[in-house]
């Protein structure tokens, strides 16, 4: 019962905190206006910004810390320009820099989240309506990165959209300059204003420093549309007709090596994705044929735990308006998990077609969502259909709905008749920047439940089917907080969706303290904080109990690190655990206390050689583990990264010990900003496989690319390795719109 007191307070609170909502005070946020061009006015796209027209534009400018010295003034200039003609936006940016020889300029991949360089980052929130943005950054080799934000519980970064737009850069005796150059059919906005939120971001790499034009506090940032300024004079923007056509071929040849001899395969095929705006801000898609040889490969893991792994989605049509689809983020349930779509046992199943509308219209957002796969072995063909909506409420607040429908067909064939299965959810996120003045405070509710796959032989009910739960956050600096509270029925389990555990009632709370040390040449911060798990079942017998102290977490004025935790936990076993998966070692169903601790060591990414250092040892179910992770990263040249890792796990228990080892290694060869080559090669001794993948990527120009992949698997036998299978994939894709 104490639990249903938890959610009987928090609905308390919530009604006393939602009213508060809309009658917040909003600061005054700092603008820059987009200058028109006129037709005498040309830019010429180099990255100098010298055209005479660049000076009648009053710069964004006078950039505050964050990052050493939260609220002092950026220890260089920089000056940021916009200007836009019917059918492009464009920047100019200059980045003044006291010493320029020293600027970091190592990466030039697409896509690369820029950690080791200088970085000249912005958002554009085409709404206006401080919940979603647009995320652009730039490093001085002209590398671009882009994705998209979105706020509240879990938000933050995604960069799995990729917009078509394009940068020039100059590095000088004055420091770097920055010439971009975007499309507005890039973006969906509302036509009907000429106000986007918008904002600025430098990282002098050497210096440790970060700075903003607006919201410089630590609790702010860029990643937050909340804190942005205004970009303003926006009119008479073109999308032109608003269509897109992207064909491509592929050429692909398999072949798979086992005990019934070769058996190999080749094919020439194409297909279509069509890309239509209804309106600026809603875009529809279809998909025939789709392919995906191109994804990247699933990054290999040992897992010594009793429930599946989940890992990210890799393929484009699933990845574009992933924000949207997110529900109720950090409360750890997935009603929808687009790698049920398209995949069987991590091996592709051919998608026939898909649909999907993605968009705004008014205070709504939306994803729809409808995909046919194919017939593959003993898999029959599917329909999946996924439906999204949120609601934008108050300020920074939304309410949305989700549902999702598994068909398959000749269900009726299948031995239990296996019925349509259909999924319904809802989540609400109550959010605000001005708790006690300048401070975030979030909560999230959700609801979950789906219908039984097997109607014949059904005993479950909906409270069996479903899961709910609270969230109350804190994310501030230099405190910070959370407590959460959810409940998984002992049947939920929705079928486009993932659920590695259920049958379970968990409370979570967590605080921590992470003070800047702003007179200090040595520390820059230290974070302390207590982080508690009780996991019970749904008779509140205790399962887990976690109970861990981050004694310290120390970021060094170098961008250094160093921390060291320890951890008291308790495990209940229900049923006898096969930790290796072959039958040798069974862990037997008792409980289960146990100590351990862990320490990590981290180098500045900026170095030519950075490293991650980490050491865990301690109690492990009825024995102990040491598990040695080491992680090198090497930049001899721009454009160079090698990063070898290695994690080596040493289990004995009262049943049997073992060894487990873990290879990866990662080579990235980038040519220019525009062609890449990837070598990644990986090795475990559990399953004794290993895997290479090269992916080599030329983009001819944005939004068109060519793939060429190839992938060898080898069994590592008592007679040395042997070839299972090998693949390679000629891919050619090209944008065009009108």
């Amino acid at each position: 019962m104490r639990y249903f007191r938890i959610f009987g307070a928090s609905i308390v609170w919530l009604v006393v905190f939602s009213s508060t909502l809309w009658a917040q005070d909003v600061e005054k946020r700092p603008q820059i206006e987009a200058h028109q061009l006129k037709p005498s006015e040309e830019v010429v796209f180099d990255g100098k910004v010298e055209e005479a027209f660049w000076n009648t534009i009053r710069p964004a400018t006078n950039f505050l810390q964050q990052e050493p010295n939260e609220g002092a003034k950026a220890t260089e200039k920089t000056e940021v320009r916009v200007a836009y003609d019917e059918e492009y936006l464009y920047l100019g940016v200059i980045l003044y820099d006291s010493n320029p020889s020293k600027i970091k300029a190592n990466q030039k991949r697409r896509d690369a989240r820029i950690v080791a360089d200088e970085r000249f980052t912005w958002i554009f929130d085409t709404f206006n309506d401080q919940r979603n943005a647009y995320f652009l950054e730039v490093n001085p080799n002209g590398l671009k990165t882009d994705g998209l934000i979105n706020t509240g519980q879990g938000g933050g970064i995604n960069l799995n959209w990729d917009g078509i737009w394009e940068a020039r850069t100059v590095i000088g005796d004055f420091g770097w300059s920055v010439e971009i150059k975007i499309p507005f059919r890039t973006f969906n906005f509302d036509v009907e204003s000429e106000r986007w939120g918008a904002n600025f971001m430098r990282v002098i790499r050497r210096k440790s420093e970060t700075v903003l034009w607006s919201g410089h506090r630590r609790n702010q940032g860029i990643s937050r549309p909340q804190n942005a300024g205004v970009l303003t004079g926006l009119t008479g923007m073109s999308q032109g007709v608003g269509l897109e056509v992207v064909p491509f071929g592929i050429i692909k040849g398999t072949e798979q090596k086992d005990t019934n001899g070769d058996n190999t395969n080749s094919t020439i095929d194409g297909g279509l994705d069509i890309n239509y705006s209804i309106t600026p801000s809603l875009k529809a898609s279809v998909t025939f044929n789709t392919d995906f040889a191109e994804a990247e490969v699933d990054q290999r893991q040992v897992n010594l735990t009793r429930f599946p792994l989940r890992f990210p989605e890799q393929r484009d049509f699933f990845l574009e308006g992933s924000n949207i689809y997110e529900f109720a983020p950090r409360s750890g349930v997935n009603p929808y998990f687009s790698r049920r779509i398209g995949l069987q046992d991590g091996n592709p199943i051919p998608i026939t077609y898909g649909a999907r509308l993605l968009g705004n219209t008014g205070d709504y957002n939306l994803a729809m969502l409808h995909v046919r796969t194919g017939e593959s072995g003993e898999v029959n063909p599917e329909n999946f259909s996924v439906a999204r909506v949120k609601r934008n409420i108050g300020s920074e607040s939304t309410v949305g709905v989700i549902y999702t429908r598994r068909s398959t067909q000749n269900a009726s064939d299948l031995s239990p008749e296996l019925q349509n299965r259909h999924t319904f959810g809802g989540d609400l996120e109550l959010g605000t920047s001005s708790f006690m003045g300048n401070k975030n405070l979030q909560f999230q509710a959700f609801f979950v439940f789906h219908n039984s796959p097997f109607a014949s032989i059904d005993t479950t009910n909906i409270w069996d089917r479903s899961s709910r739960g609270i969230r109350l956050n804190y994310p501030n600096q230099p405190w910070s907080g959370h407590v959460s509270y959810r409940e998984f029925g002992n049947a939920f389990d929705p079928a486009v969706g993932f659920t590695p555990r259920n049958a379970f009632r968990r409370l979570q709370p967590s605080i921590g303290y992470a003070p800047q040390f702003s007179n200090s040449d040595i520390i820059q911060q230290i974070e302390w904080g207590i982080r508690f798990e009780h996991l019970t079942d749904l008779d509140f017998s205790l399962l887990t109990q976690d109970l861990t102290f981050t004694l310290f977490d120390i970021e060094f004025m170098s961008n250094d690190g160093l921390s060291f935790s320890i951890t008291r936990n308790f495990e209940r076993l229900q049923n006898p655990f096969d930790i290796k998966r072959d039958g040798s070692i069974i862990i037997p169903e008792q409980e289960y206390i146990n100590w351990y601790t862990e320490t990590t060591v981290e180098t500045a990414s900026y170095r030519k050689i950075s490293a991650e250092l980490s050491f865990e040892a301690g109690g492990f179910w009825s024995g102990n583990r040491k598990e040695y992770a080491a992680e090198v990263t090497l930049r001899p040249y721009p454009g160079i990264e090698l990063s070898p890792e290695y994690i080596r796990t040493n289990v004995n228990l009262a049943e049997g010990n073992f060894t487990a080892d873990l290879l990866r290694f990662e080579a990235n060869i980038d040519f220019t900003t525009s062609l890449f080559l990837t070598t990644n090669v990986q090795f475990d001794n559990l399953s004794s496989r290993l895997g290479m993948n090269n992916r080599l990527r030329w983009i001819i120009t944005p939004g068109s690319d060519l793939y060429l992949v190839y992938n060898q698997n080898w069994l590592d036998e008592l007679s040395g390795l042997r070839t299972i299978e090998r693949s390679g994939a000629l891919k050619i894709s090209y944008t065009h719109r009108f």
